[in-house]
């Protein structure tokens, strides 16, 4: 199912579950729905099962809006004290649509403590309370949390006791009739070999050629020598340990940044928790770090790496310099908490971690060019799965550790997942049936309803932009290729093409258009300008064989450019 099909459904109000492949678009499906609402005036409760998944789309954990706080099951005096509670009460109510990020590390028996709590407040007898709720995630990621058995020393992977605590589990999910919409595109990686490794454990179908395929990744020498790269380790320990001894190995004077915060202590702990930049930053020189949020007006987004260079002249703020040589100072960001459009909390810090390690379960949701991976200690479903699916091609894989477990799947996913992609096919067969005039007054129907309003601006007197104009608005935006195309639902190609005619019309300089080159393909721009020289640009499929594969069509449209403007 594409994007587009994605959100024509959950226009109509329908409870839909959302899944679908790394890099297949969730949250741009998801950011782009919320936008929708709120230009309806229609606010709707965004939360997640963690509090780094919520930091990321700036909401609540559910457990938080909820209030069932760390509770997995609830008794009817709990029922009682948190329906008491004004101000959860009020929530609750005045709620209209409900969505849920990172679904698969919530259990079945807290989300049917959620729909209780709704219907306690709400009233009626359907699930939820009659909310529309939205359910986000994978479950080939990682699992639910089990207080007392989501631990290493005894954590028993043959007889998971989280396997029957997934979130399809619950009775909830059924009485829901949640659309499934399982997105088939794929926006993080190009790389087919590494897709197919991918593919293959998501399928439990890993064989002898996949494994050879990592074997070769195996203690191996990448490419960058500016940056080493960041380490993803499954444990917390291990993590924390080499940071602080390669940051002790510095003799530079360290530089500490503290954060700031404001709002109610529970809230503000929320964030802090899910903040990947710690409550007190320690730097010096030469300290490898990693940016943990976007900012595309300075050049860095959450997950670009960097070394620290220098301190500002009137700010002391850090500055670093990333892989493709860019130079940025790094100012204090902040997090925030929204509930009902105000924010309930806000922490300020500078929106750097130190970068020589992290954890898998913290690199969720991240992409990376490239990692160091161990997975040498893997002890839960899904970390290796999720280790793997964060690096952009397996170039960029260095592997330095793997045990048995690591490329496993529960089979209850397995099963599942076969019934996901069904029901997502059943479902745009269905909807593909509906009269478009029908589907549009369901869509506004569920606005009405939900006591939105509609925009009655005459849109005959607004004027359509070209299709090359629209693509010219995300450029100067400074979107990148891969966010123009799936912003626009097209392929890159084609936002290649039109970025070329932009620049035949003078609307895109010569040097505007180096800021779609990524830092892997600046690195061989010299390389493959050579092989133009040799053997000409206007056909690419000999540049191609030349150089082996080892860029895509795309990468060489852009050198082709690129090389254009040199001419």
């Amino acid at each position: 199912m594409t994007q587009d099909q994605a959100l024509q459904i959950l226009k109509t109000g329908a409870n839909v579950f959302l899944t679908g492949e790394p890099g297949s678009g969730k949250t741009h499906t998801l950011r782009t729905y919320i936008k929708y609402l709120k230009s309806h005036n229609i606010e709707p409760s965004v939360t997640a099962s963690t509090g780094i998944a919520a930091t990321h789309i700036h909401g609540l954990t559910i457990h938080s809006w909820s209030g069932i706080g760390a509770k997995d099951n609830i008794s009817k005096y709990d029922i009682e004290y948190i329906t008491s509670r004004e101000y959860i009460a009020k929530r609750i109510v005045k709620a209209k649509v409900l969505i849920i990020d990172e679904i698969s590390m919530l259990s079945s028996s807290t989300l049917t403590s959620i729909s209780i709590i709704c219907k306690n407040i709400r009233g009626g007898h359907e699930p939820f309370g009659g909310l529309q709720v939205i359910l986000v995630g994978d479950f080939f990621q990682l699992p639910p949390i089990n207080k007392t058995n989501y631990r290493p020393d005894n954590f028993d992977y043959e007889n998971n006791s989280n396997g029957d605590d997934f979130a399809f589990y619950s009775n909830i999910w059924k009485e829901s009739k949640f659309v499934t919409c399982y997105l088939s595109e794929q926006h993080r990686q190009d790389d087919a070999v590494l897709l197919s490794v991918l593919g293959a454990i998501r399928e439990n179908n890993v064989g002898e050629i996949h494994l050879e395929h990592l074997r070769k990744r195996y203690n191996k020498k990448l490419d960058d020598e500016f940056i080493k790269q960041t380490k993803l380790f499954t444990h917390n320990v291990k993590v924390d340990e080499l940071n602080n001894l390669e940051l002790n190995k510095l003799s530079n004077k360290k530089h500490i940044f503290n954060m700031t915060h404001k709002g109610k202590a529970n809230h503000v702990e929320n964030l802090i928790r899910g903040c990947l930049s710690p409550e007190t930053l320690e730097l010096k020189l030469n300290a490898r770090v990693m940016c943990t949020k976007n900012n595309s007006q300075r050049g860095f987004v959450n997950g670009t790496l960097g070394i620290v260079i220098g301190y500002g002249e009137f700010n002391n703020y850090p500055i670093i310099k990333t892989q493709s040589g860019s130079e940025i100072l790094i100012e204090p960001m902040s997090w925030q908490i929204e509930d009902e459009g105000k924010v309930k909390a806000e922490i300020t810090q500078v929106p750097l971690r130190l970068a020589w390690a992290i954890t898998v379960h913290k690199s969720q949701g991240m992409s990376l060019d490239n990692a160091t991976i161990d997975l040498s200690k893997t002890f839960v479903c899904g970390q290796g799965y999720v280790a793997l699916s964060r690096v952009r091609t397996l170039a960029g894989i260095n592997l330095i550790g793997m045990n048995q477990k690591a490329l496993s799947v529960h089979p209850d996913i397995l099963k599942k997942d076969i019934e996901f992609k069904d029901a997502s096919y059943d479902a745009e067969v269905v909807f593909a049936k509906i009269p478009k005039e029908d589907m549009v007054a369901m869509h506004r129907q569920f606005i009405l309803s939900n006591g939105g309003t509609i925009d009655t601006v005459n849109k005959e007197k607004i004027k359509k932009l070209s299709t090359h104009d629209e693509t010219l608005k995300l450029f100067k935006q400074g979107l990148k290729l891969d966010e123009m195309a799936r912003e626009r639902n097209i392929k890159i190609t084609s936002i290649l093409d039109h970025i070329y005619v932009l620049m035949e019309r003078g609307d895109i300089s010569n040097h505007e258009v180096l800021q779609l080159v990524d830092n892997n393909l600046s690195k061989d721009l010299n390389k493959i300008y050579t092989v133009f020289n040799e053997l000409g640009h206007e056909k690419l499929s000999p540049v191609y064989e030349h150089l082996k594969g080892k860029f895509t069509y795309d990468d060489l449209r852009l050198a082709r450019i690129v090389y254009k403007t040199t001419l």
